[in-house]
């Protein structure tokens, strides 16, 4: 079992940051930021739990829903490496530094 507990504690930080920023923050780009990233990791999980199947996009729902997104795509993730081989540790540092990269951007 791979250790996912520093990817977990990066993406809670981030959506706790989201959920306390203002919608002025959001709207000039936190949010669509946040949104990418969420979708790209969610992307991840579904090629590691199904990788014959296309994955779905996440949708849009909003800037006040970005962070609840993140929250669902980031525990989606973990819980995929987590039960991962263990050759795949390095995808749990490249989604730590993804969530790193984003939270750079956001300037959150």
């Amino acid at each position: 079992m791979l250790d996912t507990t520093e990817l977990t504690a990066a993406v809670d930080r981030f959506a706790d940051r989201l959920r306390a920023a203002p919608q002025s923050r959001l709207e000039r780009g936190a949010a669509a930021g946040a949104l990418a990233l969420a979708r790209e990791l969610a992307r991840r999980a579904q090629l590691l739990e199904n990788p014959d199947r296309t994955p779905v996009i996440m949708p849009d729902a909003g800037v006040f829903a970005v962070a609840d997104q993140l929250s669902v795509a980031g525990a989606d993730i973990a819980e995929a490496l987590r039960t991962a081989p263990p050759r795949r540790a390095a995808e749990v540092d490249e989604a730590v530094e993804l969530v790193r990269a984003a939270v750079e951007r956001s300037g959150l």
